[in-house]
């Protein structure tokens, strides 16, 4: 059976959302990452959306280039179970991901991080909450 058109397994998604997470914030292009990889970036693209298994050792190649332990890429799993396939995942920690790794979700959450006041971003957040809400009546 052939794998094309398979939907990315949810740990490799994980794992390629955690690796744009943290190259994006400190700068680095998925060309620099890739030069340190000894791979094209294409091939980070692909780790990056999850279409590609990071292997163990390339995996430990990309926690040096990003100053990261190991660990990071499997850390803060919580939640409802997705399935038992997958404990370590969840369908909440999945789409946040997924968006946090998008350039909406990152350019959102660097201009909610310029906000210097606690209690604006708070207020924010309220917002959003708000909205998504208001969203969400208004579809059902």
């Amino acid at each position: 059976m052939s794998d094309a058109g398979k939907a990315p397994n949810a740990i490799d998604v994980e794992v390629g959302a955690r690796i744009r997470l943290k190259r994006k914030p400190i700068g680095m292009s998925q060309q620099s990452l890739a030069g340190k990889l000894g791979v094209t970036f294409q091939q980070v693209q692909k780790y990056e959306k999850g279409t590609n298994r990071v292997g163990a050792s390339r995996l430990s190649q990309i926690a040096t280039a990003l100053d990261v332990p190991m660990s990071y890429f499997f850390d803060g799993n919580q939640g409802e179970r997705q399935d038992d396939d997958n404990p370590h995942i969840t369908r909440e920690t999945d789409e946040v991901a997924l968006f946090l790794s998008s350039t909406e979700g990152f350019n959102l959450n660097r201009a909610f991080m310029q906000i210097p006041s606690a209690a604006v971003r708070q207020k924010v957040v309220l917002l959003v909450k708000s909205v998504a809400r208001a969203e969400e009546e208004a579809q059902q």
